[in-house]
């Protein structure tokens, strides 16, 4: 049996498919990229449309990446804890140290297997998409 996951806390699908699907006991989140949910508050105060790319770099993109990340997991019953795999697509490899120490703080002391692929185009240009696999609490 499979269960579909739907949030507001991070931006909606801009494709055919779900934020998430659970299925025995895993969730497997769709790759995000840095899209924010409905009116969503920047640290500068900024409040940015539906769905709306931030645009400013790839440390801003990450971290909103890794918001709708969590916000999605949440919703599955699960948390960036209970990650088993991910992979990162990077718009550019020059990025990759950045990302990661944004992706350390994030992830603390756990360490999920990953990769980490640099592609050429991104949904939206984005800079930085992430997509997880974790374990259902």
């Amino acid at each position: 049996m499979m269960r579909y996951v739907q949030t507001d806390e991070a931006a909606q699908a801009i494709g055919p498919y779900s934020q998430a699907v659970v299925a025995n006991g895993m969730v497997y989140a769709s790759g995000q990229i840095a899209l924010t949910p409905e009116g969503e508050m920047l640290q500068n105060s900024a409040v940015l449309q539906t769905e709306e790319l931030i645009k400013h770099d790839v440390v801003i993109q990450t971290e909103q990446v890794l918001r709708n990340l969590e916000a999605v997991l949440r919703a599955a019953g699960s948390s960036l804890g209970n990650v088993v795999k991910t992979t990162i697509f990077l718009d550019s490899m020059d990025d990759f140290t950045i990302v990661n120490e944004i992706y350390a703080k994030a992830f603390g002391e756990h360490k999920p297997a990953r990769a980490t692929v640099a592609v050429s185009t991104l949904p939206k240009n984005a800079l930085v998409e992430i997509d997880a696999i974790a374990i259902v609490d």
